[in-house]
């Protein structure tokens, strides 16, 4: 019987100002011999929100990777994007290339590593094709979050949008609104049946911070109501909403707080460019290593 392979994995910190904040990451090397069912165990073992599997590394500096939830897989997610691309670029690569490719379910992402004006390096992902679909009255959704229809901005709509994750945007009156929310699934259920996505994130435009323009947060369905602090994904899919509904013009950059009230905060940095045939969206932050071992 040939020696097993061994299952080396790093875990990071992905859009975190500093060790243990932002959104913990697993990240599983040289994954090419396990099945979807002991990835699937694995990520439930670990239980963050996302884990990751490295599945084969193409000629240049690009990666085969397969994201996991501990319920399911998933398509494209924006944390596990970003900080397996910084394990991969760290500890896979012979050299530091400034660009590298990850080939995820929706297809070839791209992640740019780049110094910010403090000399620090932000990792940089660009987001895939983004679809704007349903919109969704205040009332029909408030009690689901704990919130009165008053919680809910009147001036933007309450929307489903689609980045490889569905996800279910909705804009919040008030910092105060978005710190009482709570995910009822219960009275989300009639919603669900009719096809909308569990993946909740909230947005305010006032902030913790006066450096940040947008606070956040996400509430999920997997293996029960989690909420997560800092969700690349959704942010991408905020870049096409705000552009669409023309709240911040043709070319933007915010920063947006998430994970303050889960004690985690992270910071998620956007940028928008309205080009001639689509939209470039690019989400970033920093990726901090906070362990690393071998899967037994």
């Amino acid at each position: 019987m040939p020696p097993r392979m061994p299952h080396r994995f790093h875990i990071v910190d992905v859009f975190a100002e500093q060790l243990h904040a932002g959104n913990t990451l697993a990240v599983v090397r040289d994954a090419a011999d396990l099945d979807t069912g002991a990835m699937q165990r694995i990520a439930r073992e670990f239980g963050f929100s996302e884990t990751t599997f490295v599945t084969s590394l193409g000629p240049g500096p690009e990666a085969s990777v397969r994201i996991f939830t501990p319920a399911e897989e998933l398509p494209f997610a924006g944390h596990p994007t970003l900080g397996t691309a910084w394990v991969f670029r760290e500890h896979l690569l012979p050299a530091r290339p400034a660009l590298v490719t990850l080939a995820l379910g929706v297809g070839k992402v791209p992640v740019a590593f780049e110094l910010d004006a403090s000399g620090g390096e932000i990792t940089w992902l660009t987001a895939p094709p983004v679809k704007l679909q349903r919109t969704l009255e205040p009332a029909r959704i408030a009690p689901a979050l704990g919130l009165a229809s008053s919680d809910i901005a009147a001036d933007l709509p309450v929307q489903e949008v689609r980045a490889g994750v569905h996800q279910l945007l909705v804009p919040l009156a008030s910092l105060a609104a978005a710190r009482r929310a709570r995910f009822d699934p219960a009275a989300f259920a009639p919603l669900r049946e009719l096809g909308f996505p569990d993946h909740i994130y909230l947005f305010a435009r006032e902030t913790e911070a006066p450096e940040n323009q947008l606070h956040s947060r996400m509430f999920f369905s997997a293996d029960g109501v989690r909420e997560d602090p800092a969700t690349g994904s959704a942010t991408a899919c905020l870049g096409a909403y705000l552009l669409a509904h023309g709240r911040q013009g043709d070319r933007f950059a915010l920063r947006i707080e998430q994970g303050v009230e889960m004690g985690r905060p992270s910071l998620l940095r956007l940028e928008v460019t309205r080009e001639s045939t689509a939209a470039k969206i690019r989400v970033g932050g920093r990726v901090l290593e906070s362990a690393r071992g071998e899967l037994l």
